[in-house]
């Protein structure tokens, strides 16, 4: 699923502030769909929870993108696994 957000979503984008948050909004809105839909197939307890969101995680870092950004990314990972 990062594999979706950093093909859609480079690190060296160059959009204006607008333009980003809305494309990080409709990629976010696929990733959740791709989550739901992996959740209906497998049952996620806790410990498979942290360990997706920790290759999430590390996947944006190794990509390059800012900490803080990565971690506002993990943490709404996070809650839509969990919703």
């Amino acid at each position: 699923m990062a594999g979706l957000y950093m093909e859609r979503m480079p690190v060296d984008t160059a959009l204006k502030e607008k333009q980003f948050a809305a494309q990080s909004v409709k990629i976010m809105a696929q990733i959740d769909h791709q989550l739901k839909s992996y959740k209906q197939r497998n049952k996620l307890n806790f410990y498979k929870v942290a360990q997706m969101a920790n290759a999430f995680k590390w996947a944006l870092k190794d990509a390059g993108y800012e900490d803080a950004y990565i971690d506002r990314l993990t943490q709404w990972f996070v809650v839509a696994v969990k919703a």
